[in-house]
């Protein structure tokens, strides 16, 4: 289970932090561990992937936190973080295995369009928590918020934890 929390400053897209929970865990002790974290940086609402199915909201909610799905899947949190870390428009924590995750993560191209993943074999938690954060604290947390985005593309959402 993981959580990236970032913040706007003068134009920067900050990442606060990521945190990684590995299993085994308590998924109930681990909502109330990154809500009291969410609580702490004043964080009522936080965005994320469909893993899981309404457990997720249901626990967040148990502790103050309003989860909502996120639009855009990983893919496209990916695609949109690209232009963030070109421009240079964003600050990443240091994280050795954060770093491994983002500069593993692979294009691929078929059935008419693109997406971006981690190889077989490999996590990208991190990473798609770290895009999730920047992305989502960057534009609206919606489709709509990012420029060029297709609404008639039918894409499963998966997110950021």
């Amino acid at each position: 289970m993981t959580m990236g929390i970032a913040h706007q400053e003068e134009g920067i897209s900050v990442l606060d932090g990521v945190w990684e929970v590995r299993s085994p865990f308590d998924p109930q002790q681990v909502a109330e561990e990154f809500s009291t974290r969410l609580k702490q940086y004043g964080i009522t609402r936080a965005y994320g992937d469909r893993y899981a199915g309404i457990w997720v909201a249901d626990a967040f909610a148990m502790h103050g936190i309003t989860y909502e799905p996120s639009e855009l899947d990983k893919s496209q949190l990916y695609e949109s973080l690209l232009p963030l870390l070109n421009s240079r428009t964003c600050a990443l924590v240091d994280s050795e295995r954060l770093r491994r995750q983002l500069l593993s993560l692979e294009r691929r191209t078929g059935r008419g369009r693109d997406s971006i993943d981690h190889p077989k074999g490999q996590h990208d938690d991190l990473a798609n928590a770290c895009a999730g954060a920047l992305v989502l604290c960057k534009h609206e947390p919606t489709a709509a918020g990012i420029p060029g985005f297709n609404r008639k593309l039918e894409l499963p959402a998966m997110g950021v934890a």
